[in-house]
């Protein structure tokens, strides 16, 4: 499998603003051109590109959409319900977690967070929790944590932010397996392990406990961009919001009462090309 990833923060000051910025748009389209490409050369038979919260929160949303589509590189709105589902699926094919009769999944993203909670049925699973909320990194960035390095007080406005947003979350302390997806969960273990080059092998199945996600936050949140940028481990593009995204990872495992969490490297992108309905 050929993986690349760019970070363009389409979706910052969505949350503040209603809409996609200009910069955020340009270097999205810029980035989708260049992987659109980098797939071609691979020898994609077919291409799909989907958004995620912030091109359901923008009014501007069909603007983007109508210059995506100019350039070639045509992209989809995906649900949050869809994006709860298909990252759930990701963790339930994956075969590290064949054994797990219980699984609840996070995935932390710019404006929203996903969890499932499922129990497996022989060869299916029965979905006892599903809920995308409105809470994410970039949402944050631009609340409570606007100030590169957030003050004790607005960690604590931050938290009881998540923490309404989670509300009662279903199943508490009887979660089973709490698995992590997306870019917090596989910053925090590359940080932690001080690689200097992505790993994935090595980041799949990694488990972070509640109590380092925790220090983490205190830590990142002493230093301001440039330091985070400079932490070795980190994905260039993340030092603004990697914080931000531990502190909503700790709350769900809060909210879960889940004592640690395995990081995947699979998300819903994972699951979405396995679906045929996509292409």
């Amino acid at each position: 499998m050929f993986e690349a990833t760019r970070v363009t923060g389409l979706g910052k000051g969505t949350k503040t603003s209603g809409l996609l910025s200009p910069e955020g748009q340009g270097a999205t389209l810029s980035a989708m051109a260049e992987l659109w490409s980098l797939a071609n050369e691979q020898g994609a038979q077919q291409v799909v590109a989907l958004a995620t919260m912030a091109a359901r929160l923008a009014s501007n949303t069909s603007q983007f959409l109508d210059a995506a589509a100019r350039q070639g590189t045509p992209v989809r709105v995906l649900s949050g319900e869809d994006e709860a589902r298909y990252g759930f699926l990701a963790v339930a094919h994956d075969p590290l977690f064949q054994s797990d009769q219980r699984v609840s999944t996070v995935d932390v993203g710019g404006h929203s967070t996903e969890i499932v909670t499922a129990d497996r049925q022989d060869a299916t699973w029965d979905v006892r929790f599903h809920r995308s909320f409105p809470i994410g990194a970039l949402g944050l960035r631009e609340g409570a944590f606007q100030k590169q390095s957030p003050t004790a007080s607005e960690q604590l406005r931050a938290v009881v932010e998540i923490d309404d947003a989670l509300g009662f979350v279903n199943l508490p302390g009887t979660c089973g397996r709490v698995v992590t997806l997306g870019a917090t969960g596989t910053n925090l273990v590359s940080i932690r392990d001080k690689s200097v080059q992505w790993e994935p092998d090595r980041v799949h199945g990694s488990v972070l406990d509640y109590e380092e996600v925790s220090k983490a936050v205190a830590w990142m949140c002493e230093m301001d961009d440039a330091g985070r940028a400079a932490i070795v481990g980190i994905e260039p593009g993340r030092e603004q919001t990697i914080h931000a995204g531990a502190l909503v990872l700790e709350r769900c495992l809060n909210a879960l009462k889940g004592l640690e969490c395995t990081v995947s490297v699979r998300g819903w992108r994972h699951a979405v090309l396995a679906d045929d309905d996509w292409f």
